[in-house]
């Protein structure tokens, strides 16, 4: 069998308007530009040991946008270091208007979803250290917490979890 690989380097997505998304993706998750090609891409990145974790592929304004529910990436997600980080980029997002589509307790995470300008899901979250996760290893849950893991700014604009599967029938 082969060896199974190290992680994810990137995602490559799709943009009207390569330019507006890079503005996008600076300006609200603060990454770095590696290489932008105006009219044709961005190569973005957290991490700037990294040549891009995220690539924006321009394809036009008259390309049709991902419909809700179609087969396809749902979301990215950039993790933060601490809570208190992302206490901080919740702040920043509420001073620049950014729209939040949702916030959701995982559990043993807490992440907040928002369409970048064209529509994508992008999540912006905080884990636990793996050494505080439940030993049952249901480690994502799917009933609201209440335990306060993630006390913030944002606790009453918690989502309720999506229904469990087996119960949506």
């Amino acid at each position: 069998m082969a060896k199974r690989p190290m992680y994810l380097q990137h995602v490559n997505v799709y943009v009207r308007n390569v330019e507006r998304s890079k503005q996008w993706y600076e300006d609200l998750l603060g990454l770095h530009v590696y290489e932008y090609r105006p009219g044709w891409a961005a190569f973005l990145s957290a991490d700037e040991e990294q040549s891009h974790e995220v690539a924006l592929m321009q394809v036009g304004e008259d390309a049709p946008l991902q419909a809700k529910g179609q087969v396809g990436l749902n979301h990215m997600a950039w993790r933060l270091e601490s809570l208190d980080d992302l206490k901080a980029f919740y702040a920043n997002l509420k001073a620049a208007g950014q729209p939040i589509e949702r916030i959701i307790d995982h559990g043993i995470s807490l992440g907040i979803y928002l369409r970048d300008p064209d529509g994508n899901g992008v999540e912006v979250f905080y884990e636990m250290p793996r050494a505080d996760w439940p030993v049952d290893y249901n480690v994502f849950t799917r009933e609201k917490t209440g335990t306060g893991r993630f006390p913030g700014p944002w606790d009453a604009e918690i989502a309720p979890p999506p229904p469990s599967r087996a119960a949506a029938g």
